[in-house]
Order: C-alpha cells, then structure tokens, then sequence
C-alpha cells in the first residue's frame, strides 16, 4: 500500500475560520495540511477542501486558500462528505483511489469521512498532524479508530517522500528546494 501521487487526492475536512480557534493544535494543523497541499499540487496531485454548513461556521481558512488557489472545495451537510452524493460522483469519476485525509474536527467529520471513504472501496490515509479536535484526546482516539477500521496513519513527510518516490530527477529537486529543504532547516532552528 504505497503511496503515489497519480493515485492520490488530498482531502482536507473543514479547515474553517470560525472552528480552528477552538481546536487544540488547530493552527498546528493548518499549517502541515497547507504545507501537504501545496506541495501536492506542484506535482499535479489534486487537493479539495469541505466546508460544513460554512454559513454558520464560516469559510475555510483564509491562509488556506491563499496558498492552495486551485483547489476544489465544497460544501456540506453531512458530517461525511462521502454521503453528498456530487461528491462522490465526482471523486469516483477523478479515479483517484488513494485519499490522503485530515481537518478538523477529527472525531466528527474526518472520521466519518474517512469511514465513507472506506466502505466505498478507498485506499484512506490519515495525516495525523494535519488533524485535530477541540480536545487532543478526541483526535488521538478517532485516529486509532479510523487505523481499526483499515486507514494508513501516515505524517506529511511520509506522504510527500513516497510521492516523489527518487531523488535524482527534475521533480523531487523541484520539491526539494521549495518544500522539504525548508522544512528540514526550521526542524532544526532552537
């Protein structure tokens, strides 16, 4: 079950603005889910962002959609976004299989997602600090759950290395520069 970019979709699950304040590590996990997704669109993996009820919880995060002005995003009911029916449609016509997932909040809406996502037939990965609840703990059990029920728990840089798959061409030296090497130096910053 490894990962590749022509098989992969990047969905992130209700990043909004007026919901991240009260999510523990929300900022946290809209930064790694912002770094995921723009690098998966500079490698043509496509990323579509959900919104539920955005009328009452608002938009999705602005510096999110800022940084990934190409992607898809709709708007939802259902706390599964699998059960909209335009949806699915449209993501069994993108036949992508392999769902790389996270948002907020992970016990609610990912979940059920990702559960969605999974009696369907989809490979589902969950990127684990890319999703968070109003409580941590919340977060941690709906990951555990969504592992028992067949999801990949994966982080951002397992998700990204096995896209670029080699380090000897254009694209991984692309990526590189632009996405892990900076990455890599703020690891290091004290």
């Amino acid at each position: 079950m490894r990962l590749t970019s022509e098989q992969s979709l990047v969905l992130i699950v209700d990043m909004q603005a007026g919901l991240l304040p009260v999510i523990e590590h929300g900022d946290q996990a809209a930064r790694e889910a912002g770094w995921l997704g723009e690098l998966a669109m500079s490698i043509d993996v496509p990323v579509w962002l959900t919104e539920q009820y955005p009328q009452g919880l608002g938009g999705s995060e602005p510096a999110l959609l800022e940084a990934l002005p190409n992607c898809r995003v709709w708007q939802k009911l259902h706390f599964d976004a699998h059960a909209e029916p335009e949806f699915a449609e449209a993501l069994k016509a993108s036949e992508r299989r392999q769902i790389v997932i996270c948002g907020t909040e992970a016990h609610i809406c990912v979940m059920q997602t990702g559960l969605g996502l999974l009696e369907a037939g989809y490979e589902v990965y969950w990127v684990v600090e890319a999703s968070a609840s109003r409580r941590a703990a919340e977060a941690t059990l709906a990951k555990e759950r969504m592992v028992q029920a067949g999801a990949v728990a994966v982080s951002a840089d397992m998700v990204a290395y096995e896209w670029l798959h080699r380090c000897d061409d254009e694209r991984f030296k692309q990526a590189h520069r632009r996405f892990l090497k900076p990455r890599a130096s703020r690891a290091l910053d004290f």
